[in-house]
């Protein structure tokens, strides 16, 4: 076991033009962490840096070398040497720098303190002067950036240094399959999944001195591809939250059943990237509008404890609040969505995969269902059939309550505009949901629908409250 318990550590180092200052590297880290091993990481270095860790590595057996093929993005260096470390065995990695900005010194205190914590991380923004020599500029650009990763990812550590010790025996190592930045990009993205995936994750105060060995390699180029990219994460954060977490629930799936509406392809394409506009704007409609109503009328309707079904759940971003107030059990035909919803939704009552045509459960299993967005997909028929199966396992006193998109509503006029430019006039073929066959038209159709399959109807609500999108339909199942 290394020092402290940390199991077997390496210490990985990447490289592009750092003759100068990887030898001295080597010694101070041997001298330092003498129970690690080593890993240098060089991009094919045009000053012979590769080369000349390959004559140190003759002699130093801890010390092993990997040359990539060029300038491969720094990012992408430390995923390389991530998973080169998960598949060596080793429990811990050190990340740094080979500039001497991080000092081998410092090792041993970021390893006392990562016993605590999933990934610790050495921080620039802990203590005054810590920024020794630092020009006017490079201070204000540093700061800059924590502000954003603070403000616009949550991220309240030090997001965007390479010195860092992950605690590989906690931390999936699917986590870092979510990280899509292979420049230096990579530093904030990865804490911000670790963030979102509720990993553990301590700073620990360091001092970084001016560079004095080499120059920088961030020019302005790759400062706007991570500006650029720190957008994206925060614009797809907003719109698909689940898309950063790693799958935790092991989903009982049903072979006999048959995605004829491909919303397995719907809800793929939102999981990778979609269309991310409209994504990021639907979500703000549906945490702002949505999610609120939603709320309201089922703390309303239904008492505290109360065993739901949430009958074609989605991806579930709008019932992260329900699950203190109500049992929810969340049914659908898509298995993206289901892994979306557990992954959304982890204290969710259970997470099935089935049909809302053909409901798994037994006679008077719930108190009440819902649904948002379902009806509207499916035709009279199935309409019937949906019906009689949410009358069959809800009990006699039951209610259903559907939020059910209406035929004048305003986000249809909005739709169909941007599938016709979408579609007519830039031949792009993009469809952003499928077909909507059965929105309601009036109170009385949304009554009839309901009487007609054993359901009385309590109240119809459509009005500003939602910006005259969804219909709020409350039915309550007769004797």
């Amino acid at each position: 076991m290394g020092a402290s318990g940390q199991g077997k550590i390496l210490i990985f180092v990447p490289t592009y033009e750092e003759r100068d200052n990887a030898g001295r590297m080597v010694e101070e880290l041997i001298r330092h962490v003498p129970n690690a091993d080593v890993l240098f990481m060089d991009d094919n270095s045009p000053d012979g840096t590769g080369e000349l860790l390959d004559e140190i590595a003759k002699t130093q057996p801890r010390l092993a070398v990997i040359h990539r093929t060029g300038k491969l993005g720094v990012g992408g260096a430390h995923l390389d040497g991530i998973a080169y470390a998960y598949r060596h065995g080793y429990d811990t990695l050190v990340t740094l720098d080979c500039d001497f900005t991080h000092s081998p010194s410092d090792i041993p205190a970021l390893l006392k303190a990562s016993t605590s914590a999933d990934i610790t991380i050495g921080s620039r923004y802990l203590e005054a002067d810590s920024l020794p020599g630092w020009n006017v500029l490079r201070r204000l650009l540093t700061h800059l950036g924590h502000v954003l990763t603070v403000n616009m990812l949550g991220i309240e550590g030090d997001a965007t240094g390479a010195f860092r010790v992950y605690r590989l025996s906690t931390i999936p190592q699917e986590m870092f399959s979510l990280v899509r930045a292979r420049g230096y990009a990579f530093f904030f993205e990865s804490l911000f999944v670790a963030t979102r995936n509720r990993l553990s994750i301590r700073d620990v105060p360091i001092r970084l001195p001016a560079r004095t060995y080499g120059h920088s390699k961030m020019n302005l180029k790759e400062v706007l591809r991570s500006v650029n990219q720190l957008l994206y994460l925060y614009a797809e954060s907003t719109a698909n939250p689940a898309n950063f977490l790693v799958d935790g629930a092991e989903l009982d799936l049903d072979p006999r059943l048959v995605d004829q509406r491909h919303w397995d392809a719907y809800w793929q394409r939102k999981k990778d990237k979609g269309t991310l506009a409209y994504d990021v704007v639907a979500s703000i409609y549906r945490n702002l509008v949505i999610k609120e109503r939603l709320n309201s009328v089922i703390r309303r309707e239904f008492a505290e404890g109360a065993k739901l079904l949430h009958a074609g759940c989605g991806s579930g971003q709008v019932d992260v609040d329900l699950h203190e107030h109500a049992k929810i059990t969340a049914i659908d035909i898509s298995v993206p969505a289901l892994k979306m919803y557990s992954r959304d939704n982890p204290k969710a009552f259970a997470v099935k995969h089935a049909s809302v045509l053909d409901l798994p459960f037994p006679d008077a299993s719930f108190d009440g269902a819902y649904n948002l967005g379902v009806i509207e997909h499916f035709d009279k028929d199935e309409l019937r059939k949906m019906f009689g199966e949410l009358r069959r396992v809800i009990r006699s006193g039951g209610k259903f309550v559907a939020f059910w998109p209406h035929a004048r509503a305003t986000s249809v006029a909005v739709l169909n505009s941007i599938h016709w430019a979408m579609n007519d006039v830039l031949k792009k073929d993009i469809h952003l949901h499928p077909p909507e066959v059965s929105r309601v038209h009036s109170k009385k159709e949304a009554r009839n629908l309901l009487d007609e399959n054993g359901f009385d109807l309590l109240s119809y609500e459509f009005g500003p409250r939602d910006m005259f999108v969804q219909a709020i339909v409350i039915g309550e199942r007769r004797a």
